[in-house]
């Protein structure tokens, strides 16, 4: 039988316990399930992004997080992630992250979902406006039924999506040369004239 003895705490709240030598260890607590470890996914993150049709021509959704790369030759990666509101799986809107692999978070942005009017038809029928609890936001309360962003208009987020891209990965620049202008034969005077 273990017989636990308190040792020293060195910098932690709860004391550690230790069992003398030759004593059989106490049980140790069974692994967590695996549905235990698994993100929440009732958002239904994939069939949003694919909705949304972010402009990247590659893109991945891993959890609730999209990823895509502005350009295919480049090295940055724009995130995109479900903001949260001060409230437990409620969210107000998208944050974007540009991400370097070398230097890390170069610039952040929060495009709200009432400044895009992504939810305005939805507030409209409900009879809610600005300051009413609910207004311009999802809540990822309940594992089954639709999707908390079923109605919505990403047209906004689309757009500004598309812009904040455009600023890590510009069009190319068009080329302002002048074409050269075709030559035009010389012309030589009329024989036999004279001035």
């Amino acid at each position: 039988m273990c017989t636990a003895a308190r040792r020293p705490d060195r910098g932690r709240r709860s004391p550690l316990l230790a069992c003398r030598a030759g004593a059989p260890a106490p049980p140790q607590h069974p692994p967590a399930a695996d549905h235990d470890l698994e993100v929440h996914l009732s958002l239904h993150a994939p069939e949003f992004f694919a909705e949304l049709q972010p402009p990247f021509p590659v893109g991945a959704v891993v959890g609730n997080t999209y990823y895509g790369s502005p350009a295919a030759d480049s090295p940055i990666r724009i995130r995109i992630d479900f903001q949260s509101t001060i409230r437990h799986r409620e969210y107000g809107g998208l944050s974007l992250a540009a991400i370097h692999p070398d230097r890390g978070t170069l610039d952040t942005a929060y495009l709200s979902f009432a400044d895009h009017q992504t939810f305005a038809r939805r507030d409209a029928a409900k009879g809610i406006g600005p300051g009413w609890d609910g207004y311009a936001r999802i809540r990822d309360w309940h594992e089954n039924g639709p999707p908390p962003w079923k109605g919505a208009d990403l047209t906004g987020l689309r757009r500004a999506i598309t812009h904040y891209t455009q600023i890590w990965a510009p069009a190319p620049a068009p080329d302002h040369s002048r074409p050269s202008l075709p030559t035009l034969p010389t012309a030589r005077p009329a024989a036999g004239r004279s001035r």
